[in-house]
Order: C-alpha cells, then structure tokens, then sequence
C-alpha cells in the first residue's frame, strides 16, 4: 500500500506541471531569466578617482574619500576651507571616466566642475564654470602623491 501511494504522488507531481523542482528525465521547459549584474569594470574604473586632488593654479583640493557602484562620489572641496558638493557623481562613456561637481555653498551658487580622468597623467582637465561671474576656465587636477 506504501508503494502505490509513492506511485500516485510521484504521478501527480511530474504530471501536474506547476512542480518546482527540475525532474530528471521530464519532459518540462524553463525559462532563462535574465539577471542583470554591474560589469566589475565600472566600480573598478571610479576606483581609480579616490584621493587628494589639487589645481596647480590656486591650491584648490577635492578630496574624493569613496564611490559608489551607480558613480556617487563621497567628495569635498577646500578653498582654503573645506565646503561640500552640493552634488557629485562620476560617469564612464565608453573607456572614459568623467566627474561632475556643483558647489552650492558661500560665493559659489551653482558653480561647476566638468572633468575628465587622463590615465596617462593621472590628472582629472576640464571646465570650471564660476556661476556668479558667468565666466568658464579651463582647469586641470593633478593627484597629490603620498609621501613615503
């Protein structure tokens, strides 16, 4: 009796099509799902923007401390003083590693930077608009390198 109640259950799972289970020998059909996952060379590629940064020009720094999978920089500016972003994010276009940084604090309402990381330099270039004057600069970065 034991063996033809295991028959009849086993009948009703292979037969019933709603069974979770993969089935060796069923005839069943799955469906791929598809997963969408971070290609590592992304984070990687932010990687490369944390540390001290500073323009030759006038002894600005920006500080990126981390970044995040989706380009969110944790970043500051010191001027001499230290000020926040009131944004800043890092972006990839192809095999290029772009940043984005908006002031928003004392005198700088809404003024910009727009850079590109140059591997062969090591040095983030780009524009800086000055809101409050309405006037762009060509400026570049260059990493401060640790002392050893």
């Amino acid at each position: 009796m034991k063996i033809s109640a295991l028959r009849i259950l086993s009948a009703l799972v292979l037969g019933c099509g709603i069974c979770a289970w993969p089935v060796i020998g069923a005839n069943t059909t799955q469906e791929a799902t598809e997963v969408k996952v971070e290609a590592p060379s992304t984070v990687s590629a932010f990687a490369i923007l944390v540390g001290q940064w500073v323009r030759p020009d006038g002894g600005y720094r920006i500080t990126i401390r981390g970044v995040d999978a989706d380009g969110r920089l944790d970043a500051a500016y010191a001027n001499p003083s230290p000020l926040p972003f009131a944004k800043a994010q890092a972006s990839r276009d192809s095999d290029t590693v772009k940043v984005f940084l908006e002031l928003r604090a004392g005198g700088y309402n809404g003024s910009t930077y727009n850079l590109t990381y140059e591997a062969a330099t090591d040095v983030l270039r780009g524009v800086y608009f000055q809101a409050v004057a309405q006037q762009q600069f060509n400026v570049y970065f260059e990493r401060v390198k640790s002392a050893k």
